[in-house]
Order: structure tokens, then C-alpha cells, then sequence
């Protein structure tokens, strides 16, 4: 076709009405009931829903009729002005930080409003609430992701049941995002790839998402940021590549100096190879010193239960893009693998995760027991220490609550701050009108699919008339894969018959979902629930939910009484679907995994087994099925209709209420990053800018002490130990005395030496074992030194302990940066 040429239409906005722009391109309506309203009641709700909830695509569809009607309505003036003084209120409130603190979040997904398709699941909505916390924090944040074509699917289901995948193109131009005039490029083989910077604003936070779709990349490149986690191995190099070197240097362009990178996963990893470069040719630092700067500044989360989770690249392929970019780095190629290299991985793989152990100075889990299950996957990294001293620590996820909390409850809870206050007639009253939009949305849903698909009369039928809105009703959302069992419940399906059935206890099943397009078993697990929802004893009572996004889970967690999760323990890193409910008056139901390991007790919900691990899986599925049943039919189903002589069940709301009051402080991202901040990212600004003081003298004496440490470390050994008495009464004092051999080239300044000490089991292996420091007290000659210290008393038992030395600086972040040990032989 002849060349084409583009344009933008805006709609005409009467001056008076001029306030609607500015609230459209701020989500922070996407967390602001008042703000929804008024765009709710500017549209209509057939629009409101047909523009999939988007106020910017809103504003180009209204009539210029409405508009101007609606620029002379008191009524609506009011509510406008109300919304823009609460959006500027809300900016311009002062920060707590330092003035100088930049952090930069960087993510491949943002799930921050349905209308923005740049998400996939609980990973994305996660970052998503990360920002909306940061912003109501005034947290000095900036985040980085993708502004993808198609993003994730469109999730529908043939008559089969079987998941079929529909990619729409997003018109970017229609949402509330707007383009910077920077573009910046990133060497590919042979060529060089553009990406054009846009921006989200997010409350406070900018957002800024990069787009290959430009004229001046070839047709494949332009496709790089089509599809969310699509394509082959070598698409999803060339997305990192976007990401973590493009991302970089679209902060540079837009004047961003980050003093800290947050990776939120290990996706964008390739971050730390391209800060290193920009500080080697900045201020003409070798690769160690460059290396050692940058580390300083940067937080890597891995959300990940199991090694298979992080991206894996073949030598060829990282030569294919990084042959080049390693001389930049003053590195060969065999340099260059060796940053990403695991030590007992799969041969000739460069690990985006090991890249990110390597070059980031703090790394955490996201619940306390994926910080356990994620220092046993990274210990051979650092295999000589004990598994609980393997430098990653924990952030537990949550959720930011004014997201999902319904608009009923947000104006009970502003009247009763205290949820144990609130009176149970009105915290009962608004349950039961959530559960009512729950299920009069679940049914016009269930029908508008129906009618897509060309279903048949009584289909229809069924979808218009299923659910109730007066029962029990439980809820299970989430990414269906085979670890999540989201088909456990159909263990005994004549069990769950009579359950569903129960003439006074009835239970309804709420479901939704989506596989991964490439999980043939995720999508067989949504085939066996819907061909479930066809039993004549389940219809109307179990139903599958297509198309599971923002907008359902919202409705969801609004209006279910209990949420069920019943992963394999120990693979849910976190899960914060379940948190979701919690300040809307839902209860849990889960196994002891993720969050709800540490967060369950009997008052506020109910546990599916005791935190048993097992080997054989079915016998585990077996017993937990069992669980399952036997709770919700003798506890949860009685609690639930149990009812006082108003109609109230008082016990039920109790244990709401205990909840509400226990969890709902605690599973919240205002907490969570508020964590983030002053465990990680403070901390590790005040760090990295001690480094850079001087012309990075620091940095220099760090990097020569590190080269001098390894160089000298094999002369270090435990030449004996006189070990205190056998019997000791608790408290009793008993000296220890270690003779250490340094060598010529160390001394007491450059090591630690230790007592790594406690209880032992029968197996005489060491639990909960501290560190003590032994103190030096002379030199014997030719690098040798005498320690003296004590053996620890204060608890009795049988105990034990092991001599040890580690290097030691008080400005080197130990063991990440440097994982020597030498323990006695």
C-alpha cells in the first residue's frame, strides 16, 4: 500500500470537564472508589464495561452531547472537583525518605487495572501493588516493564473444555498511557534493535514500559514485546536483553539515576552486566571494581519454588548476543558465561538467576517459607556454609488491600476502623450483598460466553439460573499448573455431591483460571473441572469461570465466604489470592504453604493438613482430598449456617472478625514495602553511595582486599583446637582456645574466627546453631594466631559446635560478595 501516515484524535472536553483527563491518566483510579464512580457515571455501565473499564478509552467514546450536558450539572462539577483535590491532596503529601533516594523497580509484568494487558498473573499484579503501596508511601520510586502488543491471552473454552487462547492487539493509544519522545536502542546480532519509552502514571509512581512495535526495527523485531512470556528461548533472550539493558538505559535517557535496581525476578537481570559497563566507561573502573559498585545497589526477589523456574540460555545463544558486548565489559566470552554459570548446573547454561546471586548484594524470598525453600535451591552456590547462613532472606508478599477491597466494606471499615467493633448485622449484611454481585455477575458472564460459543438453549439456561446467592460458597482462582491441584475437590465426586446437595449445609464451588498456552496438563486440569460442572448433581453448583482477570478476581475475592488453596507443599512461593478476601470479610481454607504458613491459626481460618511433607504424591492427594471433605463438611459448612435467634452467625463473623484484625495489617503491601525499604532499599543506597565516595576509593580498597583474601585463602586453616570442658552446668564459663594459621599475607583484621554452635540430634547433625566470635590475643610466629573464647552455656542439653573462619570487612556484605569458609578438619 502507499506510505502511510498516522494521526491521534482526542475527544473535545469542555473546559469545565478538562479535570477528566487528568484523572484518566492517573490509575490511581484504578484504586479510588469515588474516582470510578464518577467515570462509571460519565459512561454508563454498558460502556464502562464494553471499554473493559478504561477511563481514557471512556472519555474518546462518550457523546459531545453527554459531555457538554454534563459540564453545566452542579451534581457532577462537585464530584469532579472532589476527585482532582483528593488526586492533588494525594500527590503533594510529604515523603519520609531521603531526599535523595531513587529506586528503580524493574519487572516483565505490571497488573495494575484490566484495562493495561501487561500482566499474566499473580507475579504481575504483585508488582502492580507493589507500586500503588509505593505511591501511597510517597515512596521515591520509578518502575521499568514492557508494553506488549497482544500481552497475555484471552482465555475461552471450546465444548470440550479444552483452554483456547485468543491474542488481541492493544491499541495503545486508547489507554490511559501516554509516549515520551525517548527511544533507545539495544545491539542485537548485526543490527541494532529500538524500543520508544512510554509512560503509566501510577499515582506518584511513573511507570515506564518500552514498545519495539516501530518502523524502524525489521518485522520480527518489531514483534519482540508482542506476546507476555511468548515465543521461543530466543525471544525471551531478546526480552531480557529489552529489558534489563534497554530498561537501563531508558532511565539514563529520561535523566533517572537510580541509586538502587529492585529485579523482581530474574528477567531482567541483564541489568547488572549493563550498569557495570556504564560505570567502567563513565569513570574508567575495571570490571571488578565497576562490578563491586553496582552489586552494592542492586535487590533481587525470586519468586520461584523450584530450579526449573529460572531462564536457562545455550552457550550459542549467549554468544549469538553477547560476543560483542563482553569485550565491552573487558571480559572474554568464557569470562562473561561465568557470571551466570551455576558451579553443579546444567553444563554450558548461563542461569539469569545466578547472574542476579552474583551481582546483586541483597536477595530475598517471598514468604518465610520460600526463603527456606529458596536458600535450599542456591546452597550449592554457596556449599560450604550451613543452609541457614545461605545469604538469602525473606519479604513476605501481600496485597494492596484498596485494590480489592468492595466499596460496601471500604465505607463500613471507614466507619469502624476496628474490624472486632463492627457490628455483626452490618458486617453480615454486607457479605451477603457481595455474594449476591458475585453471583449476579458470575451468571451474565456465564451467559455472554455461552452465547459466544454458540451453546445450546438449556446451557444458557443453566448459566442464567446457577449459583445461589444465600449459600456457602467457596472460591478457587489462580494460574492453573499441575503443582496447584486445582482438581483435588473432584477426588470423591459422590461425596461432593452430597455436599453441594445437603438439604440444610449446601456448598457452591466457584472456580477460574488459566494454563500456561504450553501446559497441556494445566488446561487437561480445567477440562476435568468444567466436564465436573456437566454432572446432574453439580451443575449450577460447581462452575468454571472463563476468562479470569482483574476485573473477576475483584468480584471474587469481594464476594466468596471462604478461599481454597491447596498447592503442594512446599511450591507456592507465596500466593496473595488468598489474602484478597481477607479485608472483604472472607476466610482462608489452605494448606500450610506460602503465606499461609506463617499467617494460619485456628481463630482466623482453617489449614489443610499439619505442614506434612510427602513423598509418595498420590498418598498425598489422597489423605488431603480427605481433609478437605471432612473440614468443610464438619467445620466450615456448621460454622456457616450456624445461626442465632436474629439470623446471625455469630461464630462465623467471629473468626471474620479475628481475620480481619490479626491479618489484614500484616498481608498488605503497605507493609511489605515499607519492609522492602528499610531492610533493603535504604540500606543498600547508604552502601552503594559509601563505595562511589572518593573516586570510589572504597571500592578500589574493597576489590584489592577480595583479590588478596582469594589469592591467600588456601594458606588458611584451624591448626588446633584445646576444647573447653565435656560437662558444663548451664551458665558456666569454660574457655576455648583456637590456635588459626593466616599465613604470611592475612591477619586477624581480614578474618572472622567463630564458634558455630548449638543443639544436635541423634544423627549428631547442628540445629538452630549460632555464631560466636572467638577475639585474638597474640601472635605465635610465621602466621600463626591464638583465639580465646567461650563455649555457650545458656541453654542445656546435648551440644555442639564446629571451629570456623570467614573473611571479615566491615564494608564487604558477607558471604554474598565473597563465600570462603575454612572449617577445622
Amino acid at each position: 500500500m502507499p506510505k502511510l501516515h498516522t494521526y491521534t484524535v482526542t475527544p473535545t472536553l469542555p473546559v469545565r470537564l478538562a479535570a477528566l483527563r487528568e484523572l484518566a491518566y492517573n490509575l490511581r483510579w484504578s484504586w479510588d472508589h469515588a474516582t470510578r464512580e464518577l467515570f462509571l457515571e460519565l459512561g454508563g455501565q454498558d460502556l464502562w464495561e464494553e471499554t473493559d473499564r478504561n477511563p481514557a478509552r471512556l472519555l474518546g467514546l462518550v457523546s459531545q452531547s453527554r459531555l457538554d450536558t454534563l459540564a453545566s450539572d452542579s451534581g457532577f462539577l462537585s464530584r469532579l472537583d472532589s476527585a482532582q483535590n483528593s488526586l492533588h491532596e494525594y500527590l503533594e503529601r510529604p515523603s519520609e525518605w531521603p531526599s535523595d533516594l531513587t529506586v528503580a523497580y524493574f519487572s516483565a509484568e505490571f497488573g495494575i487495572a484490566e484495562c493495561l494487558p501487561i500482566y499474566s498473573g499473580g507475579l504481575g499484579v504483585l508488582a502492580g501493588d507493589h507500586l500503588k503501596a509505593a505511591s501511597d508511601l510517597a515512596l521515591p520510586l520509578v518502575a521499568v516493564g514492557f508494553l506488549y502488543q497482544r500481552g497475555y491471552f484471552r482465555q475461552a473454552l471450546n465444548a470440550d473444555g479444552w483452554q483456547v487462547e485468543n491474542y488481541p492487539v492493544t491499541d495503545f493509544y486508547s489507554l490511559p498511557i501516554t509516549p515520551t519522545e525517548h527511544i533507545v536502542e539495544v545491539e542485537f546480532p548485526g543490527r541494532k534493535v529500538a524500543a520508544l519509552v512510554w509512560k503509566a502514571q501510577v499515582g506518584r509512581i511513573p511507570l515506564y514500559l518500552l514498545d519495539t512495535n516501530l518502523e524502524q526495527n525489521n518485522e520480527a523485531d518489531r514483534h519482540i514485546v508482542g506476546n507476555l512470556y511468548g515465543g521461543d528461548n530466543e525471544t525471551r533472550i531478546q526480552q531480557e536483553l529489552i529489558l534489563g539493558i534497554g530498561g537501563v538505559r531508558a532511565l539514563d535517557a529520561l535523566g533517572i539515576a537510580p541509586d538502587v535496581c529492585h529485579m523482581n525476578e530474574g528477567h531482567s537481570a541483564f541489568l547488572a552486566l549493563e550498569r557495570i559497563r556504564q560505570l567502567m566507561a563513565a569513570r574508567n573502573l575495571s570490571f571488578e571494581a565497576a562490578a563491586q559498585a553496582a552489586a552494592a545497589s542492586h535487590l533481587f526477589t525470586t519468586h520461584t519454588p523450584v530450579p526449573a523456574g529460572f531462564d536457562l540460555f545455550p552457550e550459542e545463544l549467549m554468544r549469538r548476543y553477547f560476543g560483542d558486548y563482553a569485550g565491552q565489559l573487558g571480559l572474554s566470552f568464557t569470562g562473561l558465561m561465568e557470571r551466570g554459570l551455576h558451579p553443579h548446573g546444567e553444563p554450558g547454561k548461563f542461569n539469569m538467576a545466578v547472574l542476579a546471586f552474583r551481582h546483586a548484594r541483597r536477595i530475598n524470598g517471598v514468604s518465610k517459607l520460600h526463603g527456606e525453600v529458596s536458600r535450599k535451591m542456591a546452597a550449592s552456590v554457596w556449599d560450604e556454609f550451613p543452609l541457614d547462613e545461605v545469604p538469602i532472606g525473606s519479604v513476605t508478599n501481600g496485597i494492596h488491600t484498596e485494590t480489592f477491597l468492595s466499596a460496601e466494606m471500604a465505607a463500613l471499615q471507614k466507619t469502624y476502623p476496628d474490624p472486632a467493633q463492627i457490628p455483626d448485622a452490618e458486617l453480615w449484611a454486607v457479605r451477603s450483598v457481595r455474594r449476591e454481585k458475585l453471583v449476579e455477575w458470575a451468571r451474565e458472564h456465564a451467559v455472554s460466553k455461552c452465547q459466544k460459543r454458540g451453546a445450546s438453549d438449556r446451557e444458557v439456561d443453566v448459566a442464567a439460573e446457577m449459583l445461589r446467592p444465600d449459600i456457602l460458597t467457596i472460591g478457587f482462582a489462580r494460574r492453573f499448573a499441575t503443582y496447584k491441584r486445582g482438581d483435588l475437590f473432584l477426588k470423591d465426586i459422590e461425596r461432593l455431591r452430597r455436599m453441594v446437595n445437603h438439604a440444610e449445609r449446601p456448598v457452591q464451588f466457584v472456580f477460574a483460571g488459566k494454563a500456561h498456552p504450553k501446559d497441556d496438563a494445566g488446561k487437561e486440569l480445567i477440562r476435568r473441572i468444567v466436564h465436573a460442572t456437566r454432572d446432574e448433581g453439580l451443575r449450577g453448583k460447581v462452575v468454571f469461570l472463563e476468562d479470569y482477570d482483574m476485573n473477576m478476581a475483584r468480584y471474587l475475592v469481594q464476594g466468596v465466604d471462604v478461599w481454597l488453596n491447596n498447592p503442594r507443599r512446599p511450591m507456592e512461593a507465596s500466593g496473595t489470592s488468598g489474602m484478597k478476601v481477607i479485608p472483604n470479610g472472607g476466610l482462608n481454607f489452605s494448606v500450610l504453604d506460602g503465606w499461609w504458613a506463617e499467617a494460619y491459626e485456628p481463630s482466623v481460618g482453617w489449614a489443610i493438613g499439619r505442614g506434612e511433607d510427602y513423598e509418595d504424591l498420590a498418598y498425598q492427594d489422597h489423605i488431603e482430598a480427605l481433609d478437605i471433605y471432612e473440614t468443610l463438611e464438619s467445620e466450615i459448612a456448621p460454622l456457616f449456617y450456624e445461626r442465632d435467634a436474629s439470623g446471625l452467625p455469630v461464630r462465623w463473623l467471629a473468626k471474620v472478625k479475628a481475620s480481619m484484625s490479626k491479618l489484614s495489617p500484616i498481608y498488605a503491601t503497605s507493609r511489605m514495602v515499607r519492609e522492602y525499604a528499610e531492610t533493603y532499599y535504604v540500606p543498600a543506597a547508604a552502601h552503594a553511595a559509601r563505595l562511589s565516595e572518593g573516586d570510589f576509593a572504597l571500592t578500589h580498597e574493597l576489590v584489592a582486599w577480595k583479590k588478596r583474601l582469594r589469592d591467600n585463602w588456601s594458606a588458611v586453616s584451624v591448626a588446633s583446637v584445646t576444647p573447653g570442658s565435656e560437662h558444663l552446668a548451664a551458665g558456666e564459663r569454660s574457655e576455648i582456645v583456637v590456635e588459626v594459621q593466616l599465613g604470611a599475607s592475612l591477619g586477624p583484621g581480614d578474618v572472622s574466627v567463630q564458634l558455630y554452635a548449638g543443639p544436635i540430634d541423634t544423627d549428631r547433625n547442628l540445629h538452630e546453631a549460632q555464631k560466636f566470635l572467638l577475639e585474638p590475643t597474640d601472635s605465635l610466629g610465621d602466621g600463626l594466631w591464638r583465639y580465646i573464647g567461650a563455649l555457650p552455656s545458656a541453654r542445656s542439653g546435648r551440644l555442639g559446635y564446629g571451629v570456623r573462619v570467614l573473611p571479615a570487612h566491615p564494608d564487604a556484605i558477607l558471604p554474598q560478595e565473597l563465600p570462603l569458609i575454612t572449617w577445622e578438619e
